[in-house]
């Protein structure tokens, strides 16, 4: 029996996008950084983790979603930034959860709460941030100014600052706003309409 595809045969959930569907690459505990290999869907290493940032959350994306003109254009919209097109991912989000989840490449179900509207290299690569459906401490949250601000700081400070290094000390990432539940879910349905006019449709 063939492996669904986690980017392809996987669905975004049958309530997306109030309820969905997040695909976890990364966890807070792993020392080096995994990402879906578009082709095969099989996970493979990107590069170890090279400095002190580890991700504070659960990290991946969300099936039968795409980065592109739809994501990118609403991004110029709100920033006023010109030029600004989507990275050509899969939509990414970070998962919170009170438990230790040690175990990559699975799938969990997820509330949005909101997201950033992070640009690299002039690239549209919004996060969108979750819980964990029925987490026993984060599963109750439904909007992102309802997390304690410390996580919120915490998140903001490692996109920030991932792909900082010390022979390379220019920041290309900027965060130009932290956005709530409703325009979160906007973006994830951008981001699944580029999915169906630029890869199912390509």
């Amino acid at each position: 029996m063939n492996t669904a595809h986690p980017w392809h045969g996987v669905g975004k959930g049958d309530q997306f996008p109030a309820l969905i569907n997040a695909f976890i690459e990364i966890t807070p505990f792993d020392t080096v950084k995994y990402e879906l290999d578009k082709e095969s869907g099989l996970l493979k290493i990107d590069r170890p983790q090279q400095f002190s940032n580890y991700c504070p959350a659960l990290y991946g994306f969300i099936p039968q979603t795409y980065c592109g003109k739809r994501t990118g254009e609403y991004c110029t919209e709100k920033t006023g930034l010109h030029g600004i097109v989507g990275d050509g991912d899969p939509l990414d989000i970070c998962v919170l959860s009170e438990s230790h989840i040690h175990h990559n490449n699975i799938l969990l179900q997820c509330i949005p709460v909101g997201g950033f509207r992070m640009i690299d290299k002039g690239e549209a690569d919004d996060k969108i941030i979750a819980v964990m459906k029925d987490d026993p401490v984060y599963g109750h949250i439904r909007n992102i100014a309802d997390l304690p601000h410390g996580i919120v700081l915490r998140l903001l400070h490692y996109f920030k600052t991932y792909k900082l290094g010390p022979d390379d000390p220019e920041n290309r990432v900027q965060i130009t706003s932290v956005y709530n539940a409703d325009e979160s879910m906007l973006v994830m349905k951008l981001a699944a309409e580029d999915y169906q006019t630029e890869i199912l449709k390509a």
